[in-house]
């Protein structure tokens, strides 16, 4: 671990105030800094200051409206989504991917929007800095070479976020305030498929909030895959919302994480207003390969990650269809 470089530390008030900051040069956002700071430890960027978002008021708020809406501020605690009884009750799903993230400690300072943003991994990247100079550096940060897809112009670092392929089965949406206002897209829209540039945020820009609509005839779930059973990242994941009607897929939603770039949907039109049987599973199973791109970004095998990330969603769906 190297001593941390040199920056200034800015806390701002307001969210106006935090947005004026972000938009400088060499300004980045901090929030609870279980991502963040120990990247920097490892000589993962040098930013010349940090805006520390904690002292902004209301930002982790979480809240239900009138329209039965649920709206989690991005300075919200993953243990406090992990706690809070109203999404226990109506978006389960959520509440328990935030519940597998990392450990205890970890969930009491991480924060949803640092969850979500959290920087892409790899194992050529995620290393001490004097590891990194022996291999000429990576195309994510100080050389010019991808070294899992050797010929790539493009760096291959996987996202590893549990909080966002539940949100995106639930039809979540990302409030976004910067220089230029307000905005909202779809959360899945928040993200790109390129390791070294895979949030679609603008100077300034600052995930505020989350917007997950009412789950009315919904029910979702999230499952990991990970070395040990607690702390680690997730080597696969995968969200799944269903509606059934009778005994036929009304509705299905599929989400997954720690394969690619971006937490990713998975193609599920077809099945809709099919039973779920074998034949449904295989059309699952297919597409999910189709859209999985599993390459040597971890210390696990590939085959074993494709494996068991299919094996886990056709589980999650079974599960689901059986009321599980």
């Amino acid at each position: 671990m190297n001593i941390l470089p040199d920056f200034r530390t800015l806390r701002p008030a307001s969210l106006s105030d935090a947005v004026a900051a972000l938009a400088a040069p060499g300004a980045e956002p901090l929030a609870g800094g279980t991502d963040l700071l120990p990247n920097l430890r490892r000589g993962l960027g040098k930013p010349e200051t940090l805006v520390d978002l904690t002292g902004i008021n209301g930002f982790g708020t979480i809240s239900v409206g009138a329209d039965g809406a649920l709206r989690i501020g991005a300075g919200a605690t993953l243990e406090a989504i992990a706690e809070d009884g109203r999404i226990l009750a109506s978006w389960p799903a959520v509440a328990h991917a935030a519940s597998l993230v990392a450990g205890p400690s970890h969930r009491a300072a991480a924060t949803l929007g640092g969850n979500l943003c959290q920087d892409t991994r790899c194992v050529f990247y995620n290393q001490s800095e004097w590891w990194r100079s022996g291999n000429g550096f990576c195309l994510k940060y100080e050389g010019d070479k991808c070294h899992v897809v050797v010929k790539s112009d493009r760096c291959y670092a996987t996202y590893h976020g549990d909080v966002a392929p539940a949100l995106m089965v639930l039809n979540a949406s990302a409030e976004i305030v910067g220089p230029k206002g307000l905005r909202q897209i779809a959360l899945a829209d928040l993200f790109k498929e390129s390791g070294a540039e895979h949030l679609a945020l603008d100077a300034g820009e600052v995930l505020a909030a989350v917007l997950v609509p009412p789950a009315t005839g919904w029910t979702a779930a999230y499952s990991k895959v990970r070395v040990r059973d607690a702390i680690d990242f997730p080597l696969a994941g995968v969200a799944v919302a269903l509606k059934r009607d009778g005994n036929a897929i009304a509705g299905l939603r599929v989400a997954i994480t720690g394969t690619n770039s971006a937490p990713l949907t998975i193609p599920t039109d077809a099945l809709w207003g099919r039973p779920w049987n074998d034949e449904t599973a295989e059309a699952l199973t297919q597409a999910v390969r189709k859209v999985s791109n599993v390459l040597k970004t971890t210390v696990a095998g590939v085959k074993y990650r494709r494996r068991v990330l299919l094996a886990v969603a056709r589980k999650q769906v079974d599960d689901l269809w059986n009321g599980k």
